[in-house]
Order: structure tokens, then C-alpha cells, then sequence
């Protein structure tokens, strides 16, 4: 008998493979972000249509805060002027200066694994995706660096 996975039902919905030398994401995250819906209109601060883009965006928005509700820092975030054709910023001001996977200001290091990923997206992704791509992972990598070193504690 064959070890190799079978292949998805025929019915399954086609996910696009990883570009080249990028990592897909964890199945987790894979998951949260399935269910954010993905935006339509690619129009950014400057843009007549950016009215309508932001209906978008908060629709997005309230998807991700129902199926997620794990976030217990405060959260800034800056739209650029050429947003949608660059993602956000992302900052958690209490976190600033407490890891090296920060600039300063508290914005988190995305740089060489996520703005590759949003660039091969736009301008379906938004800020809800950024946040479920961007900042869940760093998140999860930081976050318990920070819990070992006694930077951050739990919740009781």
C-alpha cells in the first residue's frame, strides 16, 4: 500500500501553491484566513473608490474579530498612501523595545516573509488578512520568548 496521502475529493476547493522558496502557512492560520472574505476593490487612500474599499475592509474586519478573538495587546496600525499596493504597518506599542522583531514605535518585523506574500495578493488581501497573516505568526513566535524571559506573563 501507497504511504502518500490521498488526493482531496474532486468537490475540494483548488488552493494555490506556495510561490517559490515561500513557506505556506501553518494549517491553523491557513484556516482563519479562509474564512476572512477576500476584497475586490483595489483603491487606496488617494482613490475615489476608497470609501467603498473600507466597507470592504470592515466587513473583513468583523469576520476575523468573530472567529478571533485571541488579541490581548493593544493594536495600532498604518495605512501607507500606497496601501493596497503595500500592506500595513502593524504596531503594539506596550510590546516596544521588548524584542528584537520590532522597530521602533512597536511595529513588528514582516518584512522578508509577509510582504511577498501580500504583494502576490493584492488587492484581494486587507487589513484583517494582514493581521491573521502578518501578526498571528509573529505572535506565535514571539510571544512565548517573551512569557521565558518574564517580559510578558500570562493571563490568570
Amino acid at each position: 500500500p501507497s504511504t502518500e496521502p490521498s488526493p482531496p475529493p474532486s468537490d475540494a476547493p483548488a488552493k494555490a501553491p506556495p510561490a517559490a522558496g515561500a513557506k505556506a502557512p501553518p494549517a491553523g492560520i491557513q484556516s482563519v484566513v479562509n474564512q476572512i472574505p477576500l476584497l475586490t476593490i483595489n483603491a487606496g487612500p488617494r482613490d475615489a473608490e476608497w470609501e467603498n474599499r473600507m466597507r470592504e475592509e470592515l466587513v473583513a474586519l468583523i469576520e476575523y474579530q468573530r472567529i478571533n478573538r485571541a488579541n490581548e495587546f493593544d493594536l495600532a496600525f498604518d495605512i501607507t498612501a500606497a496601501y493596497p499596493g503595500s500592506s500595513i504597518e502593524i504596531r503594539l506599542p506596550e510590546l516596544d523595545g521588548k524584542t528584537a522583531k520590532m522597530y521602533r514605535g512597536g511595529k513588528i518585523c514582516l518584512t522578508d516573509h509577509f510582504h511577498p506574500l501580500w504583494r502576490r495578493n493584492v488587492p484581494k488581501f486587507g487589513i484583517a488578512h494582514a493581521l491573521a497573516l502578518g501578526l498571528g505568526p509573529w505572535l506565535a513566535a514571539e510571544i512565548p520568548h517573551l512569557i521565558r524571559n518574564g517580559v510578558v506573563r500570562p493571563k490568570e
